[in-house]
């Protein structure tokens, strides 16, 4: 037996607790939504890393082909700055292989 009394209080009181269902109940619902709230804020931080490699793998394959653009073509009308700007990975890709053997900005986006 504990003698200091203090210790054997907070003791008893443990035990009390331990003892009301609805003190232990709450307990697991608290636990469950800590660790709910940890999850929902991992995968938060997964999708925002993910789009964040999206924008930047976009970013990299529009800033090469205005990079090739601009050495094959010279200085770039404002209508290839809007086109490309407005551009999916996969349309940037298509211009990037037509660049190859297009002879005027006008051949490569065509369609």
């Amino acid at each position: 037996k504990i003698a200091h009394e203090p210790v054997q209080q907070a003791m008893n009181r443990l035990k009390e607790l331990s003892a009301d269902e609805e003190a232990r109940r709450l307990a697991f619902v608290r636990e469950r939504a800590l660790r709910d709230e940890v999850s929902l804020l991992n995968e938060a931080k997964r999708e925002g890393l993910e789009e964040g490699r999206e924008e930047g793998r976009h970013a990299g394959l529009e800033g090469l082909l205005r990079t090739q653009l601009a050495f094959k073509f010279g200085e770039l009308p404002s209508w290839v700055d809007e086109r490309l700007s407005s551009a999916s990975d996969e349309q940037l890709g298509v211009w990037g292989t037509r660049l190859l053997t297009a002879n005027t900005l006008d051949e490569l986006f065509k369609g």
